[in-house]
């Protein structure tokens, strides 16, 4: 009888083992990480969606391995087909999905009702979403000051253009710190300001770029992937005194490259290590992560190729309010005040 009682008893706690061992493994399955990227162009548009793609492999780089189990990134998928997107996603176990682009907030707010264990991100905004949804918002008059000092520097037609995507979000932000900072140091000089309509199509940015250029406008720049029509319009004169000021780093790499002095990008990097260490602690969202030069949001660079542009003056200029940034955020909280009908 009593070895009987032993048996068992020995039994229970080979079962109790294995029942251990296996919520152990569920429990390290649950916490496995996978992150979707959901854009919608491609991951190397040398713009808004590369940026981002180019943040999440730097942060994979960065943290411990096997952090995050898997990434895939979903391009070239518009709003309407967003939603099935998630679905397909989260039905494979992936529980950080970042919806990267101001035309995905519908489908976020929709989707992150349906599924609230999933971590959600979305970006540009500074609306708080949902409690499963973190918000990014790109401070990025601060980049587009930056590019209207080289402007309003470079220029000597005194005529500056921008090609932006929409009037929103960090694409609004952007333009507006660029006029400031080209009224800032060179207030004889005309700004104008144009918007395609979306953030997507490179051929109309083109045909803009060229409008502004045949109407004198000797500098350009632009936000979104869009720009990069805007780009390639003003190689397309290499012997004129046309240059361009990227909102993407990888666009001075490009053949189109040797028109564009100087650009700025986003660093995604730490987003995405803000959302994962989220992830582990518990917390799926209900915060905005601003993105400035003050937390390491952005970075700057300068072209080689365009050095005889690059004066003494202008690149003291552009460190010195570079490092005024990097002191304290929020410096230029007047963005919103800038009147495009009043330029």
């Amino acid at each position: 009888m009593k070895r009987t009682f032993i048996v068992v008893l020995l039994a229970l706690l080979v079962m109790s083992m294995v029942f251990a061992n296996g919520a152990k493994e569920t429990t390290s399955k649950a916490k496995e990480i996978k992150v979707a990227l959901i854009v919608s162009s491609t991951i190397d548009d040398k713009g808004w969606c590369q940026a981002m793609h180019d943040g999440i492999t730097e942060a994979m780089a960065e943290l411990p391995k096997g952090t995050i189990a898997d990434y895939k990134a979903v391009e070239n998928t518009q709003p309407a087909d967003a939603k099935s997107a998630v679905a397909t996603y989260v039905n494979l176990g992936f529980n950080i999905i970042i919806l990267h682009g101001s035309q995905y907030r519908s489908v976020t707010e929709e989707v992150s009702k349906e599924y609230p264990d999933v971590m959600f991100a979305f970006g540009t905004t500074t609306d708080i979403i949902a409690p499963n949804v973190f918000s990014y918002m790109p401070q990025s008059e601060e980049t587009g000051y930056l590019s209207g000092i080289v402007a309003a520097l470079t220029t000597k037609a005194n005529k500056v253009g921008v090609v932006g995507p929409i009037d929103g979000g960090d694409s609004a932000r952007y333009n507006r710190g660029f006029v400031l900072g080209v009224q800032d140091f060179n207030p004889k000089a005309k700004i104008t300001v144009t918007h395609i309509g979306n953030f997507n199509d490179t051929v109309k940015s083109g045909e803009f770029a060229q409008s502004l250029i045949q109407a004198g406008n000797d500098v350009l720049t632009g936000s979104s992937q869009q720009a990069l029509g805007a780009l390639r319009a003003v190689a397309e004169y290499p012997d004129k005194d046309i240059w361009w000021l990227g909102q993407d780093i990888a666009q001075i790499g490009l053949d189109e490259g040797y028109k564009c002095i100087a650009a700025s990008s986003y660093n995604y990097k730490a987003v995405l290590i803000g959302l994962v260490e989220a992830f582990k602690n518990g917390k799926l969202g209900g915060e905005v992560i601003p993105m400035n030069f003050s937390n390491g949001g952005f970075i700057w660079a300068w072209n080689e190729k365009c050095a005889d542009k690059i004066t003494p003056e202008i690149k003291k200029a552009v460190e010195d309010k570079m490092a005024e940034f990097k002191g304290k955020a929020d410096i230029l909280s007047n963005w919103e005040s800038v009147d495009y009908s009043k330029l």
